[in-house]
């Protein structure tokens, strides 16, 4: 009899260590592999990737992780230099210097940057999960402001609490977003429900990251002491390459929840040909890049859900809105949970309080779904409710068929909602 003894994480990537061989005598022999390299590289892997890679993750995690290193790689490198340039604007190594002067600058400039975290929480925390790739970029654009001000501190002696504080104002609002960015990736990425699994194992390749990083930003501190223009260009080059490895990164990602953009670029698709788009297909479509730089993006996406506004209070609508709303509550939308008002090109949301996740998507595709026949100079009301009736439910199949996931719509927290109870009395009589 012969057992051999396999060793591995998966069962596509098992590697043999033994031939176990019992014969007829009852004598065992052990014949082990003599590929020991071969299992000590694979255990030192294991560190640094998920259990199963790469059956455990989506396709798009390679290569995010690859340009997410190197971007991470350089801002370690470039935190030595504005580091060394912040110690040096603090006093340290000065005889003039006190302690108590250094501690109280330091004290401030922490203090600015927990209270910019709270306050960056408070006002932008429920969108970080809707727009993960615009706000990962936003984070590391926030990170690079950040040491630029510790750079520059040292030039400007008069105003250098003022510009550290401001620096570690913008980092603060990077410790906050890139967190919450992460979180949603890494769901993402977890395809066997191993989200914990692939967080320590991203904290690990961070770690080698910041490792090598704070090596390699030693040496160049030390290479460019005192050779201002020397740090300058490694600084700004530096900068431009984390810049673009950011952009890589996030342009990497095949992102398959519905956000606004996302939501109405398959449904433009779809109603033009009656085909849906797969998540990769959209993601070379989106955009990436904040609103006030979409002007330099060639992506065209696609601006229809720019003309919706989700969760709109009824109380700031005026006199006649409010009539045409009460009337369509007791025509168009007696079964769901929402209300659709258009005026001037705008289609507003009045969600129920008792509408629940899947009403919210389905009353941000029908408002999309109006928006589009207004541009078309159509009939709104009649035609999108018409269309919903018909279309709705093979859409949404069409769209989890494409890999798209349809529990709920990614926005902003829908936080004002409405009551409203139809008497159908009337009708009755009639």
């Amino acid at each position: 009899m012969v057992i051999e003894e396999w060793n591995g994480t998966s069962s596509t990537k098992l590697t043999k260590t033994a031939t176990i061989t019992v014969n007829s005598h009852s004598s065992i022999s052990i014949q082990r592999s003599s590929n020991a390299l071969a299992h000590i590289s694979q255990r030192i892997l294991q560190a640094f990737v998920p259990e199963g890679f790469p059956s455990s993750v989506t396709p798009d995690y390679i290569p995010f992780q690859v340009w997410d290193s190197l971007q991470g790689l350089s801002t370690y490198v470039r935190m030595m230099l504005s580091t060394q340039a912040l110690l040096s604007a603090i006093g340290v190594g000065e005889k003039s210097a006190t302690v108590i002067g250094a501690t109280f600058q330091w004290f401030l400039r922490d203090l600015t940057g927990m209270l910019g975290g709270v306050l960056f929480t408070c006002y932008q925390g429920s969108n970080l999960d809707s727009n993960a790739k615009m706000w990962r970029l936003v984070a590391d654009l926030m990170n690079d402001l950040g040491m630029l001000m510790d750079l520059v501190s040292p030039l400007f002696p008069s105003a250098f609490v003022f510009i550290v504080c401001i620096g570690s104002l913008s980092r603060s609002f990077t410790g906050v977003a890139s967190g919450a960015t992460r979180a949603a990736l890494t769901q993402h990425f977890a395809l066997e429900n191993n989200a914990a699994d692939i967080a320590a194992k991203e904290g690990s390749q961070e770690t080698l990251a910041t490792m090598i990083g704070m090596a390699l930003g030693m040496l160049l501190a030390r290479i460019t002491i005192g050779h201002s223009f020397a740090i300058w260009i490694s600084f700004l080059s530096l900068t431009m390459f984390h810049m673009y490895a950011n952009y890589k990164a996030v342009c990497c990602l095949s992102l398959n929840t519905l956000n606004c953009e996302r939501c109405s670029i398959v449904l433009s698709h779809f109603l033009k040909t009656g085909l849906v788009l797969s998540p990769k297909q959209v993601s070379s479509m989106e955009h990436v890049l904040p609103l006030w730089m979409s002007s330099w993006s060639l992506k065209g996406g696609d601006s229809l859900y720019k003309q919706v506004h989700l969760g709109v209070r009824v109380s700031s609508l005026d006199s006649l809105a409010m009539v045409s709303l009460l009337q369509s509550a007791g025509s168009h939308y007696k079964k769901e949970k929402y209300l659709l008002q258009q005026k001037r090109g705008i289609v507003r949301i009045i969600t129920h309080k008792d509408s629940t996740a899947a009403d919210i998507l389905q009353s941000f595709i029908h408002a999309l779904v109006m928006a589009k026949l207004d541009d078309q100079d159509r009939s709104m009301s009649s035609e999108s409710q018409s269309w919903m009736d018909k279309h709705y439910e093979v859409f949404v199949l069409k769209l989890q068929s494409s890999g798209w996931k349809t529990e709920r719509l990614l926005s902003s927290s829908v936080v004002w909602r409405a009551n409203w109870l139809v008497d159908y009395s009337d009708d009755k009589h009639d």
